[in-house]
């Protein structure tokens, strides 16, 4: 199921399916089934996917003059983040793929050595902005503006000490993140203010739950700036697959129902190149994941 956090009509934020090319308003489904159904993201991912199924089945009994009071064509909508105010920060993971450390190993000041353990930092949720918002460049705070399109994981259950070979089963479903970084605001080898600036995290445009998604180690990941391709890789070339990412941050700390985990960009950021090259106002940013789809933004310099 793609799921989407939205706006029609400037109302306030609704939960929604994208469903033949059109959004499926919950809400106007519960009223008109007389039922309750999760408000918001968060609640439907509390609910866990048993709640989805139940929702898929409810859509199915739709009639077509059920479908005309709560189907409302995407052109109409505005897509928000999938979850626009998570709970907590972000879960980053740094130089995990090949390519993306030997380049990083170039150009910034890390190890050209392959991490023995996953490089994690955070992200706050005050980062999170959704496709078509703007991305604040602040040219006060940073002239290295990059790029780094990922794959992120949203957690289903709370786990502690969860093993590889059962990660899976905490896995809600994925969406699209670009991991912006102001490469020149890192301060004694600390990543937060170079990746935590606010709208550094633009996400979505949905959410699709993991039984679309049975294999999330072939996905290929992509993203252009105006219009020209700078990354291009699959998720098979990760260093620590999600298997192994799940195991380890749990051992870190609880994993709980909506916590995000960035899985980590391939080669082709600005950073890498010769000669570098950055965002500057104006410029279009375009991060697509394979099954999940492609969130825009422009950046906006203050």
């Amino acid at each position: 199921m793609k799921l989407a956090t939205y706006r029609i009509n400037h109302t306030t934020p609704r939960l929604g399916v994208v469903k033949d090319n059109h959004m499926v308003d919950l809400e106007d489904v519960a009223k008109i089934k007389n039922i309750t159904l999760p408000e918001t993201m968060l609640d439907l991912i509390d609910a866990g996917l048993e709640e989805v199924d139940r929702i898929q089945h409810i859509l199915d009994s739709l009639t077509a003059e059920e479908k005309s009071n709560c189907y409302y064509p995407l052109s109409n909508v505005t897509f928000l983040a999938p979850i626009p105010k998570p709970r907590k920060n972000i879960i980053g993971i740094g130089l995990n793929y090949t390519e993306h450390v030997a380049e990083s190993a170039r150009t910034l000041d890390t190890s050209n050595e392959l991490p023995q353990q996953p490089v994690i930092f955070s992200k706050p949720p005050t980062a999170v902005i959704g496709t078509d918002d703007y991305i604040i460049h602040n040219p006060k705070l940073t002239q290295q503006l990059d790029w780094e399109v990922e794959l992120a994981v949203i957690i289903g259950k709370k786990g502690k000490y969860v093993p590889k070979e059962e990660a899976l089963d905490y896995v809600f479903g994925y969406t699209v993140i670009n991991d912006i970084s102001a490469r020149d605001c890192r301060r004694s080898g600390q990543w937060i203010v170079s990746k935590g600036q606010d709208t550094f995290a633009p996400m979505g445009p949905v959410l699709v739950t993991k039984d679309e998604i049975p294999d999330p180690y072939n996905l290929d990941l992509s993203l252009k700036l105006n219009g020209v391709e700078k990354q291009n890789s699959n998720t098979k070339f990760m260093l620590f697959n999600i298997n192994e990412l799940i195991e380890d941050l749990s051992i870190v700390f609880t994993l709980e129902p909506g916590d995000i985990i960035a899985t980590g960009t391939p080669a082709g950021v600005g950073a890498g190149r010769t000669p570098q090259e950055w965002m500057w106002d104006g410029d279009i940013v375009e991060a697509t994941v394979d099954k999940i789809g492609t969130i825009t933004n422009t950046i906006k310099s203050l």
